[in-house]
């Protein structure tokens, strides 16, 4: 590559994770000849390349599959399916222009990309232990679920001995897995809520399968320790404790890979942390396009290979002349407990293609009537007991685009 800039490419998607490789296998099969993804790192197939347990492909597979073979699957289907597909890796976006202008670093330097359209596709990482405000020095052995399953699946090592898991989100119990994996002993599971953030009965299996002891409403004070960990010491009922240690992992509070946009002229949603999209992915520049855990954090990897494949649809319209850049735009809003909802605004007029789902979450743990307004109109409700780790979906197709000036989403709380 070189620093001139290089002949316009159809379509452009930056990330090889489940929701690049889905959406690129798609635009394939819709007809679109010239595909380039580009990922910053040595290998495609995303985060699940270092996930070594099973959970992964029931939605695109329809067969249960370890994170690697699920990553290999993905690839696969991209590289063999129809023609048109490039995948690039070890290239590195550095920054996004309008028009859908890319500014990249790769080993035969940097270059700049030009697309018709191009879809972001950056994913999410976990909130590492320097912002989360817990004292203590910087000893070896502090890591994240993400960090901790590199060391262990890519790089066959063990780090330590005996740790603690921060969180108790469902990336906690993949750290979980790992620890058993690698033979590293979890002497506890520590959540600051009164209960664990993912589904029960994740902290009975833990318990009673794993032996694991998982300890609500415990506060991480201290990580104690110079050169490296020898212990935490935590809070909980009033009572500080410390628990023998020399690892400690952070898991969770994901937010959206968002360096590279944050830098850039397209609009940021400080709800979801991402891009503010329409219905159909589509960014506040028409050129560019989002999907995955990059719009939110975070949903499975089968969640996100479908965004892509949908969001494709979208891309393959827009290249055919039939999705126009919206005349205008009606935003969504929503208010608490409801932390976000997403897409954040509809794009007028609606056109008939494959569009995403309204999506939100809440805060906190509540139980109430969720509401779909239009114009002020309730268009659709149902009672729900919502808890922050898990999705909600509402009815897109109930929303009366003719006329559209307002839609709202409120949960009533009982």
């Amino acid at each position: 590559m070189s620093g001139e800039p290089a002949a316009e490419r159809e379509v452009i998607i930056v990330g090889a994770g489940p929701a690049g490789l889905a959406a690129a296998r798609r635009l394939a099969e819709l007809g679109v000849k010239d595909i380039l993804v580009l990922e910053r790192e040595a290998e495609a197939g995303g985060v699940p390349r270092h996930c070594g347990h099973t959970g992964f492909g029931i939605r695109t597979f329809y067969r249960p599959l370890t994170g690697p073979a699920y990553a290999r699957r993905l690839v696969r289907a991209a590289a063999e399916g129809p023609a048109g597909i490039e995948i690039r890796t070890r290239t590195t976006v550095t920054r996004l222009e309008p028009g859908g202008m890319l500014r990249v670093s790769a080993p035969e330097g940097p270059a700049t990309l030009r697309a018709r359209r191009v879809l972001l596709a950056l994913g999410a990482r976990e909130t590492p232990r320097s912002t989360r405000l817990v004292s203590g020095a910087r000893p070896w052995g502090v890591t994240t679920t993400g960090a901790l399953q590199q060391f262990v699946y890519l790089a066959g090592l063990k780090p330590f001995e005996r740790a603690v898991i921060v969180g108790t989100e469902l990336v906690s119990f993949s750290a979980l897995l790992t620890l058993r994996h690698a033979g590293i002993a979890a002497a506890a599971m520590i959540e600051e809520g009164g209960r664990i953030t993912a589904r029960r009965p994740g902290d009975l299996i833990a318990r009673m399968v794993f032996g694991v002891p998982v300890l609500t409403d415990a506060r991480l004070v201290t990580i104690r320790g110079n050169a490296r960990v020898e212990g935490v010491e935590i809070e909980r009922g009033g009572t500080r404790a410390v628990i023998p240690c020399d690892g400690v992992v952070f898991t969770g509070r994901f937010v959206p890979e968002t360096a590279l946009l944050k830098g850039s002229h397209l609009a940021l949603d400080p709800g979801t942390g991402g891009p503010v999209i329409d219905q159909h992915g589509r960014c506040s520049d028409p050129c560019y396009f989002a999907a995955g855990n990059l719009l939110r954090p975070i949903e499975t990897a089968g969640v996100a290979w479908e965004e892509g494949r949908l969001v494709a649809a979208a891309i393959a319209a827009s290249l055919r002349g039939d999705l126009p850049p919206p005349a205008r735009t009606v935003p969504v809003t929503a208010t608490a407990p409801l932390r976000y909802v997403y897409p954040q605004r509809i794009g007028l007029p609606g056109w008939p293609v494959p569009s995403l789902l309204l999506r939100a979450r809440v805060e906190r743990e509540t139980r109430g009537r969720l509401r779909l307004l239009a114009n002020g109109r309730e268009v659709w409700s149902r009672r729900v007991h919502a808890l922050p780790e898990r999705r909600i979906s509402l009815p897109a197709d109930r929303v009366p685009l003719e006329g559209l000036e307002t839609l709202s989403v409120e949960l009533v709380e009982d």
